[in-house]
């Protein structure tokens, strides 16, 4: 199968709209007409040198023909079946399923599908180096800091807490309000955040995992930021593809990293980062 050329920008003020053209066919083929023929789900517990937490990762992936679909979720939350349900089953069927890890991971794997992340569609690779996980993961974090365009002393609401992030972030002089639904404490001490949305307020720009797709968070945080002219930059292994299509609706850049992602290989990687044109929000 052929991918069709369709730019990010061409649908999706909302995430509901955007579901709903995939639906009807309007971006590219009748989703009915394809079906997923391999799911799988990546499980990774880490701990960097150097660091005194670890955490665990678990994302379930879907493959449409040469595309790969991710969404992540909490480690243990998928139930067995899942897999069973989305192998051999078509698109329509999975963007109404229950789950909304197998709706977004199907919506992911469409979109890579007919506009992989290729400078055609909009995408700009940026190489990251062979080394270890810390290396890649502060190199990755490089790449998705410098989307921003903040003078000294601007505050940044980082949704989705990542430590290399947050280093990255100091280098630059910004400060930040760490987010996430679990709360806690950073490596540092620092008190996590619960409630995005009450905290995106107090913030000059936001910077938002990808995983808030599943977990209906992206919506609000996207509305917040078109309404009040903020940017809102994006790195995104969940609904890589899905992501640029916001690129001018509330959205100024992306940091798209589709699966194999970078803590699954010590050799060269790349993430492909997108930008509003004009500086459009």
């Amino acid at each position: 199968m052929t991918p069709v050329t369709a730019r990010p920008t061409a649908a999706g003020r909302t995430y509901d709209e955007l579901v709903a053209d995939v639906r009807e066919g309007a971006l590219g083929p009748d989703p009915r007409t394809l079906r997923i023929a391999v799911a799988f789900t990546t499980r990774q517990a880490v701990r960097h040198d150097g660091r005194g937490t670890g955490y665990r990762n678990e994302v379930l992936s879907l493959r449409l023909a040469e595309a790969v679909g991710s969404c992540a979720v909490e480690p243990g939350e998928l139930p067995d079946g899942a897999l069973d349900e989305c192998v051999g089953a078509d698109v329509a069927r999975l963007l109404c399923h229950p789950l909304p890890a197998v709706r977004v991971a199907a919506l992911d794997a469409y979109l890579m599908h007919i506009a992989p992340h290729t400078p055609e569609h909009g995408a700009h690779p940026v190489a990251l180096a062979a080394g270890s996980s810390l290396e890649k993961s502060r190199a990755r974090a490089g790449a998705v800091v410098e989307l921003l365009d903040l003078p000294d002393g601007g505050r940044v609401l980082v949704v989705g807490v990542v430590n290399s992030l947050l280093e990255a972030l100091r280098s630059r002089g910004l400060g930040y309000v760490p987010c996430d639904l679990k709360g806690g404490v950073t490596e540092w001490g620092e008190p996590v955040v619960a409630d995005a949305l009450a905290a995106a307020g107090r913030c000059d720009a936001l910077l938002v995992s990808g995983m808030t797709l599943g977990n209906a968070t992206f919506e609000p945080l996207r509305a917040h930021a078109h309404r009040h002219g903020k940017q809102l930059v994006l790195f995104a292994q969940t609904g890589s593809a899905v992501l640029p299509r916001f690129l001018g609706h509330g959205v100024t850049a992306v940091c798209a990293e589709p699966y194999p992602f970078f803590w699954l290989d010590g050799g060269p990687g790349v993430v492909h980062r997108y930008r509003c044109p004009g500086g459009e929000r």
